[in-house]
């Protein structure tokens, strides 16, 4: 008889671990998209998937391909899907068919570990990472450069290029897109081409329509006192912040057909123009009778507001949801804003995704879910700290957190700067200066690097998890949530074999 599997890895092997905690999770979630009876083989238990998925991203190997050769060469695979192989389109499946349910698996984790005794709230650290996104900086198009694409793809793959253009140069408009009429009937024809073309109907009942944004856009900027004096720029600002807080909330998925992507890039610019010229409107309509603080008309210079014919900006065809970001010493990249909530035991407590590039207005958001991720856990304890970057200065959020009883430390000067930013010499920018200019403040700040740095630079670095494999914001989130719930998963590792040593 040959020898068992499981005399070949040592007692504390990480892969114990793993099955251990799959063990006590309540995975019941998995089982409901399962229909019981149905037609074909029988599906991979979701347990056994759950904990294969666990044990590769633990171990850096996230490519469906690179965990499925590894159940075959792999011992410590082979204890988890008991000498089976699941096929690659099966674990991409899997990860794709339970996006939402893997994503909570980082509730999980956070619970064992706080069973363990390592969820400590005394000091939290929040910060951001850059992680390139599945897209290309290369895919990024204009308005212009969607239409064209999106009619020469409508053409007849045969048709010369001379012949579409004609005698233009062909960088311009065709005449039927300079016109918002003629423009919405020519993208409408040129879709039913595409549609037909791939022997569909233009109208997919598989992707409806999203829903329309629903905002009173006066009622949100008005609540924030602070944003009143930022004129038509902090509107325009604050309605596709609203907008991408929509997208978010409704998680569509990126569709794999190129030619759907395109159309559905064209409708997300042209959707941001209607946002903008709407937040303009509102604007204008709220300033004939808005007063300062001291019951004033608002007068000053109030440069007469021309809307652009077409919408501006760029969106990247491979993954919508991304965004070209750019960070000190690195080139720009088509990206995510990573952002965790890490405790002194370096324990991740919060992970959230977004597309913005800076962490500014990140402060509160991290801090509330990081509250929200305790108190699903059962921790009642209140942060005494909160530590941040000079990036995440934004005073209003900031003293929404102090005033729940706990402390703020973010320095208002970045390291790149010399000397003080204009406007930020005194009041609450020096008084932030002296307090980090303490013993105390010092010693407190300092805990940011050794804490959530190593973090980055383990899942980075060490891990080699710089890139996201999947498409869409919803995917990222998922994914970056197993990532940081593997993240802890190695820490409880940790913890548990010091203990038992």
């Amino acid at each position: 008889m040959p020898p068992s599997l499981v005399e070949w890895l040592s007692d504390d092997h990480l892969v114990w671990t793993v099955l251990g905690a799959v063990e006590v999770m309540d995975l019941s979630r998995f089982n409901e998209s399962y229909r019981l009876g149905g037609a074909g083989r029988p599906p991979y238990d979701p347990q056994m998937l759950v904990a294969l998925l666990l044990y590769a991203y633990a171990r850096g190997n996230r490519s469906s391909r690179g965990i499925e050769r590894a159940c075959q060469e792999d011992v410590a695979f082979k204890v988890i899907t008991s000498l089976r192989t699941p096929d690659h389109s099966t674990i991409a499946e899997f990860r794709r068919r339970h996006e939402a349910e893997i994503a909570a698996l980082f509730d999980d984790v956070l619970g064992l570990c706080r069973e363990a005794g390592l969820v400590s709230v005394g000091v939290i650290t929040i910060d951001g990472t850059k992680i390139k996104a599945n897209a290309s900086m290369d895919q990024n198009r204009s308005y212009s450069g969607l239409v064209k694409d999106i009619l020469r793809e409508a053409e007849d793959t045969d048709q010369r290029e001379d012949e579409l253009y004609g005698k233009d140069r062909g960088d311009e408009l065709p005449e039927q897109l300079r016109n918002p009429d003629t423009r919405r009937q020519a993208l409408a024809d040129a879709k039913r081409r595409l549609a037909e073309r791939k022997g569909r109907p233009a109208d997919d009942d598989a992707n409806p329509e999203p829903q329309k944004l629903e905002v009173d856009l006066q009622a949100t900027v008005l609540s924030r006192p602070v944003l009143r004096r930022g004129g038509r720029r902090e509107w325009q600002r604050v309605a596709r912040t609203e907008l991408e807080a929509h997208r978010t909330q409704q998680a569509r998925p990126v569709r794999r057909d190129r030619d759907d992507r395109m159309i559905e890039a064209l409708e997300r610019l042209e959707e941001n123009h209607r946002v903008d010229l709407a937040a303009v409107a509102t604007y204008e309509r709220w300033r004939v009778t808005a007063r300062d603080t001291k019951g004033r008309v608002l007068k000053g210079n109030s440069k007469p507001f021309v809307a652009p014919e077409l919408p501006e900006g760029k969106i990247n065809l491979s993954d919508p949801d991304s965004r070209v970001m750019r960070t000190q010493g690195t080139p720009p990249r088509q990206a995510y804003n990573a952002q965790a909530a890490v405790n002194d035991r370096q324990v991740i407590l919060a992970a959230e995704i977004t597309n913005a590039a800076p962490d500014f207005g990140q402060l509160a958001p991290m801090f509330e879910a990081t509250m929200r991720e305790l108190s699903e856990q059962g921790v009642t304890d209140t942060p005494e700290v909160v530590l941040a970057d000079a990036g995440y200065w934004h005073h209003p959020q900031m003293q929404s957190i102090t005033e729940q009883g706990i402390e703020v430390l973010v320095p208002p000067d970045g390291n790149l700067r010399e000397g003080k930013r204009r406007g930020w010499e005194e009041g609450v920018y020096q008084q932030m200066r002296d307090k980090l200019a303490t013993d105390r403040g010092r010693k407190l700040y300092a805990q940011r690097k050794i804490t959530i740095e190593p973090v980055f630079g383990q899942i980075k670095y060490n891990r080699h998890i710089d890139r996201f494999m999947r498409r869409g914001r919803a995917a990222a989130q998922s994914e970056w949530r197993l990532v940081t719930a593997t993240h802890n998963l190695l820490k409880l590792h940790s913890h548990q074999t010091i203990s038992t040593a």
